[in-house]
């Protein structure tokens, strides 16, 4: 990890939790938003593997933390666990499987959402189960597939895969 590309994964994911708390959140469908910030870090999860991806969740959960008022530290966790899971998917199945985006961002959505529901059960808060699989589960997980692709380019741009060499040695063209 150089310092430049933390620079460029610290602003983007600013850049992404400044969208997610003053345009994503005004975006509602059957009481489900996209959720631009995990889209993000999963993009850039997936591109810098796992240790990346745990740092860069964690700011980018500070920052939304701050921004929203929310439970200090809780958002920083759930992203952290998510941007380091994501990074170890990305480094196993990205060859075998053919659409590991879609499969890690759908992955990330539903542990957020489920973690997320199990800290708040934890701090006294309860949330109705049908309410929260059919209501906001299932919208806010087809709002965040839509927005896979067209993160994950902009990602890809910023953050291009580093392709290992291969070293051709001892191959001969047969005449």
């Amino acid at each position: 990890m150089t310092g430049v590309e933390a620079l460029k994964a610290g602003g983007l994911l600013t850049l992404a939790a400044l969208v997610q708390v003053s345009i994503a959140e005004w975006i509602e469908v059957a009481e489900g938003h996209p959720d631009v910030v995990l889209v993000t870090l999963v993009a850039v999860a997936l591109l810098r593997g796992p240790v990346f991806g745990a740092v860069s969740g964690f700011w980018v959960g500070l920052v939304l933390d701050t921004a929203s008022f929310g439970t200090f530290g809780l958002t920083s966790l759930l992203l952290t666990i998510a941007g380091y899971w994501t990074g170890r998917f990305g480094e196993f199945t990205t060859r075998a499987s053919a659409h590991p985006l879609l499969i890690a961002v759908a992955l990330a959505t539903v542990g957020v959402s489920l973690g997320s529901a199990v800290l708040h059960f934890m701090l006294g808060l309860t949330v109705p189960a049908s309410y929260l699989f059919l209501g906001v589960l299932l919208p806010t997980l087809a709002l965040n597939m839509l927005l896979a692709y067209p993160l994950y380019g902009l990602c890809a741009r910023l953050f291009p895969p580093s392709i290992p060499r291969i070293r051709r040695e001892g191959v001969t063209a047969g005449v």
